[in-house]
């Protein structure tokens, strides 16, 4: 990635989508927005709770149309990355123009999607392409699935950043067969877990935390677990807001060291985010 200014590192929330409703919306979406929630907006959450740093992720809304994505990065390169949409037969130049703009990964949203042979030749090369730059690929797909993708995904070479805690069904629970397979995953140096959107898998305080502990207890460490807090929360906006995600994640991680971790650390390595005083 081309290098970009930079702020001085206080916190990365690494999963926030933004939109208008003057967008183009993809063909084959499953939701579509009655709001807008712009840049200017997010960033004010960012300075309200003290974070230097987001990462946005294109929304799956608007499919491989990453232009309103890449000109939020162009706007604010000091404070802002992000994680693509792609086709698959993307070119080398698109995926240049990306990462010039700040891109720093791509996403599969898989939810509701046939499950494929990532072990193809053509997922391979778009694999290979990302591994080449330093980036990560984001999946989001719920628990009983990951354990078969991932390792088809992983013989590329590329890390892979999962989804909203894997979306399990109110907490990790490793007496689970699907939930034991993605766990085996994890000592993996190429598997990161963002910890969001409990709200997705309808998690307790209580569920949310015993998830971390079994993901910390899978790791051995906590050195790729990251946080997000997935705002403006689509097809959730009336049950949360950016203010009680942030309190949750605090209250979900009261030790200070292993919070500067999740929030500054591992984001920092994860997405090559400069450390500037």
């Amino acid at each position: 990635m081309t290098q970009l200014a930079s702020v001085a590192l206080t916190g990365v929330d690494t999963h926030a989508h933004i939109f208008h409703q003057g967008l183009e919306l993809a063909g084959n979406r499953r939701y579509s927005p009655d709001y807008d929630a712009t840049v200017e907006q997010y960033l004010a959450h960012l300075d309200h709770c003290g974070l230097s740093h987001g990462v946005l992720v294109q929304p799956s809304f608007l499919g491989t149309d990453n232009r309103h994505l890449v000109d939020a990065l162009r706007r604010f390169p000091q404070r802002l990355r992000g994680t693509a949409v792609v086709a698959r037969d993307v070119t080398e130049e698109t995926l240049d123009e990306l990462a010039e703009a700040g891109v720093v990964g791509i996403r599969l949203n898989l939810i509701g999607q046939p499950l494929e042979d990532y072990r193809s030749a053509s997922w391979r090369t778009l694999f290979a392409k990302v591994a080449r730059r330093g980036w990560s690929v984001e999946i989001q797909r719920g628990m009983e699935d990951l354990g078969e993708i991932l390792p088809q995904i992983l013989q590329s070479g590329v890390a892979v950043v999962i989804d909203h805690f894997g979306l399990p069904d109110g907490e990790i629970d490793p007496t689970d067969s699907d939930h034991r397979a993605l766990l085996s995953l994890l000592p993996s140096e190429a598997v990161w877990v963002k910890l969001s959107a409990t709200y997705r898998s309808r998690s307790t305080l209580a569920q949310a935390r015993r998830s971390i502990d079994r993901l910390l207890d899978a790791y051995g460490h906590d050195d790729r677990l990251v946080w997000g807090s997935d705002w403006p929360h689509t097809r959730f906006e009336a049950q949360t807001d950016y203010d009680a995600q942030f309190s949750l994640m605090e209250t979900l991680l009261p030790d200070a060291a292993e919070r500067r971790k999740v929030l500054i650390d591992n984001p920092a390595r994860l997405f090559g985010i400069d450390r500037a005083a």
